[in-house]
């Protein structure tokens, strides 16, 4: 339980850091905060391989998503796009963030698709609507943008529990009951 709210603490702390360096147009210091999570949890995983590889697979997700939604003329940021219609490196590095819970913290995703697939329709949006009200993000259509959101969010996030069963650095270590 303790190593649990660790986690979670240090992915909302994480999270806030990357949303507000982003609105004050100073993404690179929320990839710090981002490194600095990982390397916390990377340090305390028995066995690091897999977890690296859930890592890689969040962003690579992360990637192509939040790219379809700017692409798509849902999203604007203002700051760290490398390129027109993709998504801004930070943004990237938030899913990568994020897929440190899912052994930890979010293990508990794990005990039903439905529950996963209902958290991911309302803490998706959740998200982007906290990240528009901080200033990091700008809805075009906001009804539409935050119905796709949810949408995918609701079909992505039992996909990522899904994975973390496959690369899971902790094993036994935090046992679903």
């Amino acid at each position: 339980m303790k190593s649990a709210l660790i986690n979670l603490i240090a992915f909302k702390a994480g999270w806030a850091a990357v949303i507000l360096a982003a609105a004050a147009r100073q993404p690179e210091f929320g990839l710090l905060a981002v490194a600095i999570v990982v390397a916390l949890h990377l340090a305390r995983t028995p066995r690091v391989e897999p977890e690296m590889y859930i890592l890689a697979a969040a962003a690579g997700i992360g990637l192509v998503w939040e790219s379809l939604l700017v692409a798509g003329g849902l999203l604007v940021y203002d700051a760290g796009t490398l390129a027109q219609g993709l998504a801004p490196y930070w943004i990237v590095a938030m899913w990568v963030l994020f897929a440190t819970t899912l052994n930890v913290g979010m293990r508990w995703l794990r005990k039903s698709v439905f529950v996963a697939a209902a958290a991911g329709a309302i803490g998706g949006p959740m998200a982007f609507i906290a990240g528009e009200a901080a200033g990091a993000v700008s809805f075009t259509e906001p009804t539409v943008t935050l119905l796709a959101i949810g949408a995918g969010w609701m079909i992505l996030l039992p996909a990522l529990v899904q994975l973390s069963r496959r690369f899971d650095g902790y094993g036994t270590v935090y046992a679903v009951h």
